[in-house]
């Protein structure tokens, strides 16, 4: 949604603002990050809307919608141990990313609007302002590398030798989320798994993925294509 569309529909249909209430992540979740979109003129009746927000989808399955900046708020205040990405209208954000700025939660704001040169100026105040856009396609290309960032942030390192790892004190001093991990690969690499565990894991990704048609193909590609042999 560009910001001259938000100026042509400037009245938001009776359905999206009688609904004050912001679309709430699902409980399961497949990525430790959440998407807020916030933009005064979301329709999700609209198909403009229904097709930027599959996009979105595509990158981020948790996204939360907003019309108004006290939603995109309330929304970050509820992430506990998530990475947020917001993106906003020019109009709204230059109200609402001084209030959001400085939330540590906040990993990134984008800008999407309907012009570019309007809004580069007072963005360059906000280190947090990774881009101001036109289009949803360079959004998303801009939010696949914070998400690859992200994920790389999560990946454990240790760099004990294997003497060293075979203390018992240094094994105590080990981060909880390096014995997580080392615990996770030897349970995806030492486990076999039968047809049953492949559909259980197919059903357990649909109930995570269940607006996300894209990642729904994928899952039944798994379920039907899936040979051990095969694995990497």
């Amino acid at each position: 949604m560009s910001e001259s569309k938000s100026n042509q529909n400037t009245a938001v249909s009776t359905k999206s603002s009688a609904s004050s209430n912001i679309r709430q992540p699902r409980q399961r979740m497949a990525q430790n990050y959440l998407l807020i979109w916030v933009d005064a003129s979301i329709d999700e009746e609209k198909k403009d809307c229904q097709d930027t927000l599959t996009q979105l989808k595509n990158v981020v399955n948790d996204v939360s919608l907003c019309t108004e900046p006290d939603q995109c708020i309330q929304a970050l205040n509820k992430v506990d141990k998530q990475q947020a990405f917001v993106i906003t209208s020019g109009s709204l954000g230059q109200h609402l990313v001084p209030e959001i700025h400085g939330m540590p939660q906040l990993d990134t704001i984008y800008i999407f609007c309907g012009n570019k040169s309007r809004h580069e100026g007072w963005t360059q105040n906000w280190p947090k302002i990774k881009g101001v856009h036109t289009n949803i396609k360079d959004i998303c290309q801009a939010l696949q590398l914070a998400v690859k960032r992200c994920d790389q942030d999560t990946i454990a390192v240790s760099f004990l030798t294997v003497n060293e790892m075979a203390s018992t004190d240094n094994l105590n001093q080990l981060e909880p989320t390096f014995m997580y991990t080392q615990l996770f690969k030897e349970i995806l690499l030492d486990i076999k798994y039968d047809d049953k565990a492949i559909k259980d894991l197919a059903v357990c990704c649909r109930g995570v993925f269940t607006d996300n048609p894209s990642e729904l193909e994928v899952i039944t590609e798994l379920e039907r294509d899936y040979r051990p042999e095969k694995a990497i």
